[in-house]
């Protein structure tokens, strides 16, 4: 069959039949792709809206104990100090704070086509229910009377749950995403909160992730295209300013 030119055009195939790159190339890594995007943005700022919420992806043992379960990480060793500072401040300012946690059935069905892959004791689908791999880590503050508690199955926060319905009934405008891992539940947790059309900001140091390459790549994906990765000491200053809406 011959595939018409404007197609291959269409495509970008056009292009590397002249002898032109397909795809920008760089010897650079990702750290170093990022940390220049940090240093001269390219595109403007979404910035803070009326009203922000804080949403904590997954910052349960199955990733944040390390030396104790092969699925867990650590990126910058005062991440959780932080996450509890964002979530005192926005308590303290009347706003939503949500933590999310992964946690399965017995048998693991509600962990779907995702659970397929492999099946040892740190499989995915093998956070079971009541788990120590399903708690939350023991250094949060974490308020069980006041905070949002969300067993999520899925990578985003947004799947199947009722974070959307919350925020419109808080009206919120923003979510300050923070978690992990960078590369997994936290980035589709940012793409649908953009595509929700919410203002997006993510801590850089209240992400994780367990190796530098896709933490830092996706921070850089992010940072480009779907939220502000800001300074976690930038997010603590809003939120100490922080009056609400008028």
């Amino acid at each position: 069959m011959t595939v018409p030119r404007s197609f291959v055009v269409g495509c970008g195939l056009g292009s590397a039949r002249k002898g032109l790159p397909a795809m920008e190339l760089s010897n650079k890594t990702a750290r170093q792709l990022f940390a220049e995007i940090r240093e001269k943005p390219t595109r403007a700022r979404f910035g803070f809206g009326r009203k922000p919420a804080l949403v904590n992806i997954d910052l349960q043992k199955a990733y944040t104990a390390v030396g104790e379960f092969a699925t867990a990480y650590e990126t910058d060793p005062r991440q959780l100090a932080y996450v509890n500072e964002l979530a005192e401040l926005a308590r303290g300012k009347g706003l939503p704070v949500v933590w999310t946690y992964v946690a399965y059935m017995d048998s693991g069905e509600d962990c779907g086509v995702w659970g397929t892959r492999s099946n040892t004791p740190d499989s995915l689908q093998n956070i079971k229910v009541g788990s120590r791999r399903s708690e939350f880590d023991d250094r949060l503050c974490i308020d069980s009377r006041r905070d949002i508690i969300m067993n999520k199955r899925m990578a985003s926060a947004f799947h199947e749950t009722n974070l959307a319905s919350l925020l419109t009934f808080h009206r919120c405008d923003t979510l300050i995403v923070t978690g992990g891992s960078t590369s997994g539940c936290v980035r589709a947790t940012v793409v649908d909160s953009l595509s929700h059309s919410y203002r997006t900001i993510v801590p850089e140091e209240c992400v994780a992730d367990k190796h530098e390459s896709p933490h830092f790549a996706n921070l850089y994906d992010m940072a480009v295209k779907y939220a502000d990765v800001v300074p976690v000491a930038e997010v603590i200053t809003y939120l100490r300013a922080y009056e609400g809406p008028n």
